[in-house]
């Protein structure tokens, strides 16, 4: 039996790893949504191909040019990339006559990416096998006809015209799919997002996810043991379990946010992580990149919020006996009293004694956002095509 190639070229990090996954399901699949009149080796590739940009026409040509270079049937990249056509979101693209095509894994947004990615993956090579034209997806929509329904029912994408399959984000924010004129980089399908509400929820969303905000935690633990050690020797005086008697919920609430929000923005600021005019990025770009990396500090600092109100909680009930709280609020509280009070020590300690904190391991928060990110990309592919050129050149000199 023939055998094809497919090859995942995969960027560091998040795609990289997704494509691991992938290439020991992929086959049998391919053998039921694509046809099984071949044998598919499907593996997976590292490479940045292209660096920090964002322009969908770059990557879908640096993909084609790999392609050619290497001598695969098929290519498929995954990138962590935020992908842009005239400022819309493109999420997947696919050259037919290339068998060629890109997926950018933020369009997706913020969710369990392995089934989604091996919906479009699947999606793109039906695509590209059977053709974008009607002909074409009447070929494809019949082939899955003739294929047992329950087979791999996980995956919920059984129609020819669509990326993948209906869930929750789908609906909130739909892809549509476009098959643009010949003069359009000779792209066959398309899939962008229907509606630009839509498209900002995918695309800040799916960037948060790409840049792993729980990787980001560990980082924490110099903040943590500052801030716990801070609010632990405050719970053993009196002053904080009468505040609690006396802070009503609304105060509580409001001085959570400010705490939480005054930590991501000191983190931001201590550490420059705001894109800044000139630094090779457009307005639009630069928004999208600053938005992100908050709300990725963001869901970092929520966690380590929690964390520190759980081990505030278990301290209190721990070693705080109840006569003691009685003596210091002349009040009989309950035992809502432990996790109340946790909570606005976790609020204030968060303020005292991690601002002004630095972490122990500063790449980790770098390498948080975006800007920084395709930076080290960009110089990374700069230093691959040097010592290329010099390869080239001792070789010449040799001949």
């Amino acid at each position: 039996m023939e055998k094809k190639s497919i090859i995942l070229i995969t960027a560091p990090g998040i795609a990289e790893r997704l494509g691991a996954k992938l290439v020991e399901e992929m086959p049998e699949m391919l053998d039921y949504y694509i046809t099984d009149d071949y044998e598919w080796n499907v593996q997976y590739y590292d490479d940045i191909l292209t660096g920090g940009t964002n322009d969908s026409k770059e990557v879908i040509e640096a993909v084609c040019d790999k392609k050619d270079d290497e001598g695969w049937d098929y290519a498929i990249a995954l990138t962590d990339l935020p992908l842009f056509k005239d400022e819309r979101t493109v999420v997947a693209e696919a050259l037919q006559d290339k068998s060629a095509a890109l997926i950018s894994l933020p369009g997706f947004g913020f969710t369990t990416m392995k089934k989604r990615v091996q919906e479009s993956i699947l999606q793109l090579m039906n695509e590209m096998y059977y053709g974008t034209s009607d002909e074409g997806r009447q070929a494809s929509a019949a082939h899955m006809e003739s294929k047992d329904k329950q087979k791999f029912d996980a995956l919920r994408n059984k129609d020819s015209r669509k990326l993948i399959g209906s869930r929750l984000l789908e609906r909130i924010s739909p892809l549509v799919r476009e098959t643009p004129q010949e003069e359009d980089q000779g792209v066959d399908v398309r899939y962008t997002v229907k509606s630009k509400p839509g498209d900002y929820l995918r695309i800040i969303s799916g960037m948060v996810f790409a840049n792993e905000p729980w990787k980001m935690f560990p980082a924490f633990g110099k903040i943590i043991v500052i801030a716990f050690t801070t609010g632990s020797y405050a719970l053993v005086f009196s002053t904080l379990w009468q505040l609690s008697m006396n802070l009503s919920v609304p105060r509580a609430i409001l001085l959570t946010f400010f705490s939480i929000l005054a930590l991501t923005l000191w983190i931001i600021i201590a550490h420059q992580l705001w894109e800044k005019k000139g630094e090779g990025n457009s307005t639009f770009l630069r928004k999208i990149y600053n938005v992100t990396t908050f709300f990725t500090l963001l869901m970092s600092v929520l966690m380590y919020y929690i964390i520190l109100f759980v081990m505030f909680s278990i301290w209190t009930i721990l070693l705080m006996p109840m006569a003691q709280i009685e003596d210091y609020t002349s009040a009989s509280p309950g035992i809502g009293i432990y996790f109340y009070t946790s909570w606005i020590g976790a609020s204030i300690s968060t303020i005292i004694g991690a601002l002004g904190s630095t972490f122990e391991d500063e790449e980790v928060v770098l390498d948080s956002t975006y800007g920084y990110r395709q930076r080290q990309r960009q110089e990374k592919l700069k230093e691959e095509r040097e010592k290329e050129e010099e390869k080239e050149e001792a070789k010449e000199y040799e001949e």
